[in-house]
């Protein structure tokens, strides 16, 4: 009998690679099936490379694409949208190994390999008296070859902006094996075509990212942290768009009634139960002026009927505090499975989306909590179910799809952060229209004319 295409892939992948590096047993494959998504679809590969340079990417890629066999990048594994749970039959490139950092001081940049986690970014740069801006929740465990795959975010975005921002060049491993540097260690490069920008939240279809160079800052200034109480939604949403037409903070984050108690469960912080919403509001302007603004800022939440407030400057408070924000998944997930959003709509129209989830919750029967990036309206609803009964199941399938088309409708996006990956393709052709998506694919068949680079993500079968 002939070989199949994929056993000769994983034959290659052994004698040009070896056996430490290319998985193939089914334990060490179930390990690598799913994301933090836990994707009930998630099909096993029948290999998984643990690459350890670009080299072992390129040699993977060029076997893939002779047999035509898909392959799936992953970094860490802590994506939410499903977009690197692995595909039936496909090899899994794992670039978890890939953890090399070099920082240049003098031009307040890094040199990065895309396993190295966001915190150790931080902490490089750190040694510098530098610092490197976007902070996912998930910045201790998430790597930063997923942060650029999806172009992550997080609570500082509202000031300081997303990973893209920073990104200034990057080597990509096409689906045929080559590997091309764009872009570099400059400020300005304006030769050709954008396409460092391009591949930065591809998720995966269209290269396989192994070395990024990264735009770093000065220190942040210690910040000032307000948190602010309401009894309703609605004042808290008031208060946040007002906070925003007046300055510019570091930090402006809400909770709402369900993940303040999912939090003080886990944390025992003393919030309070009985409060409707929580904002985390930070200014890391220099003192005199970080001060005006947080009095401006309790101004403004006293206004919109807070409860109370609380501010301090001191550096283990606040980032007490924060951790709370931090660790609102976490605390939410201990109530059961999860369905996770993360719809972005304009500002203006904040409390019309969580005013309409609340509406869907209700009328599906399912709990939705619901954290935010409040300044730059991307919000994360968290739906809650218990995966064993097929109705709940159902209804936050249907809860899930609603709430996309929701922010659709508000002029929003089906992602601000997390991605699109495989839980929300579906949705994909209704948010950017056919003409739009069409151009999408022209670019995926462009540089992927096989398909074979983390097949059905995004843009589903071609």
């Amino acid at each position: 009998m002939t070989p199949s295409a994929r056993e000769r892939a994983v034959d290659a992948l052994l004698d040009e690679l070896g056996a430490d590096l290319v998985l193939t047993d089914p334990d060490s494959l179930q390990a690598y099936r799913r994301d933090r998504a836990e994707d009930p679809d998630a099909g096993t590969p029948i290999a998984v490379v643990r690459a350890t340079s670009t080299e072992h990417v390129q040699s993977t890629m060029r076997i893939a694409a002779r047999e035509g066999v898909g392959v799936v990048p992953r970094g860490a594994g802590s994506g939410l949208s499903g977009g690197s749970s692995a595909v039936e039959g496909a090899i899994m490139i794992s670039l978890e190994r890939m953890r090399e950092i070099t920082v240049d001081p003098a031009l307040q940049m890094a040199v990065v390999q895309p396993g190295a986690f966001n915190t150790e970014v931080k902490a490089a740069a750190a040694e510098h008296g530098l610092w490197y801006p976007p902070d996912p929740s998930s910045q201790a465990f998430c790597s930063i070859g997923g942060n650029i795959a999806t172009n992550a975010g997080g609570l500082c975005c509202v000031k300081y902006g997303v990973t893209g921002d920073y990104v200034l060049g990057l080597t990509v491993v096409l689906a045929d094996g080559r590997a091309v540097k764009l872009g570099g260690p400059r400020l300005k490069d304006v030769a050709g075509l954008s396409l460092t920008k391009l591949f930065v939240g591809s998720e995966g279809t269209l290269g396989v990212v192994t070395e990024a160079v990264l735009r770093l800052v000065p220190a942040q200034r210690t910040p000032t942290t307000l948190v602010a109480m309401f009894p309703t939604v609605e004042g808290a949403v008031r208060a946040v768009v007002d906070i925003k037409a007046a300055m510019r903070p570091s930090m402006l984050e809400f909770m709402d009634r369900v993940t303040i108690n999912a939090v003080e469960d886990m944390m025992r912080m003393e919030l309070d139960r009985t409060a409707a919403a929580m904002l985390i509001v930070q200014s890391d302007e220099p003192t005199e002026v970080a001060a005006a603004q947080i009095e401006d800022i309790e101004r403004t939440c006293g206004l919109h009927g807070a409860s109370e407030v609380y501010a301090t400057s001191d550096p283990d408070e606040s980032e007490a505090l924060i951790e709370a924000r931090r660790q609102a998944v976490p605390a939410i997930e201990r109530r059961g499975a999860l369905l996770l959003e993360d719809v972005g709509v304009p500002l203006t129209r904040l409390g019309d989306l969580i005013d309409g989830m609340r509406a869907i919750a209700e009328s599906r029967g399912v709990e939705i909590a619901v954290v935010a990036h409040a300044g730059d309206g991307n919000t994360h609803p968290l739906i809650v179910l218990d995966r064993t009964d097929a109705q709940q199941r159902a209804n936050a399938d249907l809860a899930f799809g609603e709430v996309m088309a929701l922010a659709i409708e508000l002029g929003g996006t089906i992602t601000g952060e997390h991605g699109v990956g495989r839980l929300k393709q579906p949705w994909l052709a209704d948010y950017l229209g056919d003409d739009v998506l069409e151009l999408n694919q022209r670019i995926k068949q462009a540089l992927d004319p096989q398909g074979i680079l983390n097949p059905g993500a995004v843009f589903g079968p071609l």
